[in-house]
């Protein structure tokens, strides 16, 4: 008795539940499945510009706003090291340079000598020669002969060592000649660092120091993009990053523009995740940008998954354990396919004619 009880009182429970709750249809109409991104607009080839060198900043040529070209001068820094040093390094050269080829050269003074060993060489081998065939013949003295002998080979010793001593020389000073003009190239080079120019035909849209103010190599000291054109920055969830592909729809909205909606198209998704926000930047661009654009400007993105012109829907709010809606037989299991944040597709389970009921909450 007390079984039957139990059950009459559920039935009748769920029948005035039932009763209470609000009573739908699915319906047939277009659905979009999305992912949502915060988006930030910011100018195309937008770079950091960073000093490779430390000094004072002395000059600023152009102003935040301005276009610059490609390689024109942004600003001037001032170290007189580099000036100093490319002094050093030119006078280094030019003594290398006349070491190895000038009037006073070093490889002068040794052929000098070669040629005067090699006279002395002749002359000794000259009275060698001679004195052999007088002693071959048994004419002069032993001593004799041994002391041209000696002398001839002591000049062609000598002859010998101040060929070598010259080629050393000579490999010695071109290295050092090479090595000057290294150092001197590097100078030059060093000195041009000191002045920051573009890389790209764009505009400044920051300078980041003043005249006087000391640079280092670690601080941007402009931002440099371009004028014409211009990117969105998505940040996409991690959960979420797998379903984005290059060339999806974006349906962008603006804080400074309101209520109006941008198209664009994902260009780039780039495959690294920022560990801090657990998310992935994606890179599109718009299809119709605005007339006006800063960089910096923020606002949200939902990047285009899946369209359907027409297919089977309900409200996301009537499903249960996101698989199951509750209907006039009970709950019933069903099969659903894309979804919103307002909807879902019922690809199985249900028909328009099958009525269902909001679940309590």
């Amino acid at each position: 008795m007390k079984k039957t009880f139990v059950f009459v009182f559920s039935f009748v429970a769920f029948l005035s539940c039932k009763d209470s709750k609000d009573k739908i249809f699915p319906q047939k109409r277009p659905l979009t499945e999305s992912v949502y991104a915060s988006a930030t607009v910011q100018p195309d080839s937008l770079y950091q510009a960073y000093s490779i060198v430390m000094g004072i900043l002395d000059k600023v040529w152009v102003e935040e706003g301005d276009t610059v070209a490609k390689g024109q001068q942004l600003l001037q820094i001032t170290n007189t090291s580099p000036e100093l040093n490319l002094k050093n390094a030119q006078l280094a050269l030019q003594l290398a340079r006349e070491n190895y080829s000038g009037s006073a050269a070093v490889l002068n003074g040794i052929e000098d000598e070669i040629r005067a060993a090699e006279l002395q060489l002749r002359n000794d081998s000259i009275n060698y020669y001679r004195q052999k065939n007088l002693w071959d013949q048994n004419i002069g003295s032993k001593v004799e002969f041994d002391n041209r002998k000696l002398a001839y080979e002591l000049a062609q010793n000598n002859y010998r060592l101040l060929k070598q001593k010259f080629n050393r020389t000579k490999n010695e000073l071109a290295t050092q000649l090479q090595q000057a003009e290294n150092n001197y190239k590097t100078s030059m080079t060093n000195t041009k660092d000191f002045t920051i120019v573009s890389k790209i035909d764009g505009k400044v849209y920051a300078i980041n120091k003043n005249p006087g103010e000391i640079i280092n190599t670690v601080e941007p000291v402009a931002a440099i993009g371009r004028s014409d054109a211009f990117i969105i920055e998505l940040l996409v969830d991690e959960v979420d990053i797998v379903k984005v592909r290059l060339g999806q729809k974006v349906y962008l909205t603006l804080d400074s523009y309101n209520s109006q909606v941008f198209e664009a198209k994902v260009n780039k998704i780039y495959p690294r995740k920022d560990p801090s926000s657990q998310t992935f930047k994606v890179e599109a661009v718009f299809v119709s940008p605005p007339d006006v654009l800063y960089p910096g400007l923020s606002g949200e993105g939902n990047i285009v998954i899946q369209e359907k012109e027409e297919t089977l829907t309900i409200p996301k709010e009537y499903l249960i354990d996101d698989s199951k809606v509750l209907t006039d037989e009970g709950e019933r299991e069903i099969t659903i396919g894309l979804h919103n944040l307002d909807l879902v597709e019922v690809l199985d389970g249900l028909s328009e004619q099958t009525a269902i009921y909001k679940p309590e909450q």
